[in-house]
């Protein structure tokens, strides 16, 4: 998979001789790979998933769960970094934000609906009555909050329609800020610890030094395998889209994101078939939102400065800022949804069906005809649903309609296990 440097500055900068050759290494193209790549780099994902799921998993009842979700959500979008880093590496600015905004619209559009459904599935077979929502536990309001402050500064950039190493450097602060309060949380109880399936039930009753080593080589083994098989994954599933004919836009956009974040995808459902931990699941697919509004948007202005060799705002063009826009809005109102601490099953087919409708008109190419004008204009129609949907919400806020139990939640751990402590 090859993206070519879109002037001729890529070539000067390779000339550059900088102390960054591991990133040099990390963002070489892509190699090309036959579609049976997949058959094999898929059963080394999938288990990559449950290794680090079950590391997790266990050790939330050393560190605070928040953070073993943030250790998990990290190294389970290792594929996207790796995407997103050789796009910028490759100055491919047209493609930069498609496969950021893509990626972050099929947590929200996508995954955060699917867990629903799974858990609702899993609590009928269980309990032979309709789940109506998901609960958040007390603690994960610092997740919920956590979700509005880069969310905040997504605005600023947009505002301005650049990213520079400067908007790095606050979005890499806000990532320190919330892991050092996820640190400060207290881990789960014990009592938990039965409710556990036999692998994560047996690290944790393991020795303290053999459940250290267990824990820590899970999260190792789990994450190496997904470094070493993401490319081949990729590459496999580019060649069958090429095959189909499938866009470059909307391979980058739509595909790829799919592709990289497969493996938190398994982890989630894994937590949200068992009904119980579905709350843990979403968290998971918070986590990541949060990481790839922070760490994984920090990254690009950076390597794309390294690329060319001296500090380089990377523009926003018309359709760059729509689709963040469209991306912002799609967050902020799943981040209110999840404000009275829980997850609807109307909120969850809202987030779908909207992130469906764009997705389905994703690759109708825009022109004359009825398709061609919807396509035109879909995604500014989804965007201002987004926006309605969110003034209202605020609203709801602001008058009572809507409790924000996250915000009072919040302001209690803020108390107690910050305020407290210093």
């Amino acid at each position: 998979m090859k993206f070519p440097s879109s002037d001729g500055t890529g070539q000067r900068a390779r000339q550059v001789t900088l102390p960054v050759c591991a990133l040099i290494l990390v963002a070489a193209p892509l190699e090309e790979a036959s579609p049976g790549t997949a058959l094999w780099a898929t059963p080394a994902i999938l288990m990559a998933a449950m290794l680090i799921a079950w590391a997790a998993e266990s050790a939330q009842f050393f560190i605070a769960q928040g953070f073993a979700l943030a250790i998990l959500a990290w190294l389970q979008t290792l594929p996207e970094f790796a995407v997103e880093f050789v796009l910028a590496w490759n100055q491919r600015v047209d493609l930069l934000l498609a496969n950021l905004t893509g990626a972050l619209r099929l947590l929200t559009g996508l995954g955060w609906p699917m867990i629903y459904f799974v858990a609702a599935i899993s609590h009928r077979r269980k309990y032979g009555g309709p789940l109506r929502r998901i609960r958040l536990h007390d603690h994960q309001c610092v997740e919920v909050i956590g979700l509005l402050v880069p969310l905040i500064y997504a605005a600023f950039i947009w505002l301005k329609s650049s990213l520079t190493v400067v908007d790095a450097a606050v979005l890499i602060l806000i990532y320190v800020a919330y892991l050092l309060l996820l640190g400060r949380m207290p881990p789960e109880e014990a009592e938990a610890i039965e409710e556990l399936e036999i692998v994560p039930r047996t690290i944790v009753k393991s020795r303290p030094a053999t459940r250290t080593i267990l824990i820590v080589g899970l999260f190792v083994v789990g994450g190496g395998l997904i470094y070493y098989s993401a490319e081949p994954f990729l590459g496999g599933l580019l060649a069958v889209s090429a095959l189909l004919g499938v866009p470059s836009f909307v391979f980058v956009q739509w595909v790829a994101p799919l592709v990289s974040e497969f493996p938190e995808k398994v982890s989630a459902f894994y937590w949200a078939h068992k009904v119980d931990r579905a709350s843990m699941a979403l968290m998971n697919m918070v986590s990541s939102n949060i990481n790839q509004w922070t760490l994984l948007t920090a990254m690009l202005p950076i390597v794309y400065s390294i690329s060319i060799g001296s500090p380089t705002p990377i523009p926003l063009d018309d359709r760059q800022e729509l689709e963040l826009l469209m991306t912002i809005a799609q967050s902020l109102i799943g981040m209110i949804f999840l404000v009275n601490m829980e997850l609807s099953w109307w909120e969850a087919g809202a987030l779908f069906g909207l992130w469906g409708v764009q997705f389905a008109f994703s690759p109708v190419p825009p022109g004359a005809g009825i398709w061609g004008f919807i396509a035109e204009h879909i995604h500014w129609w989804v965007t201002l649903a987004y926006l309605g949907w969110a003034l209202l919400g605020t609203i709801a806020l602001l008058t009572g309609r809507r409790q924000p139990h996250a915000f009072r939640l919040f302001a209690a751990v803020w108390r107690k296990h910050v305020w407290r402590t210093t």
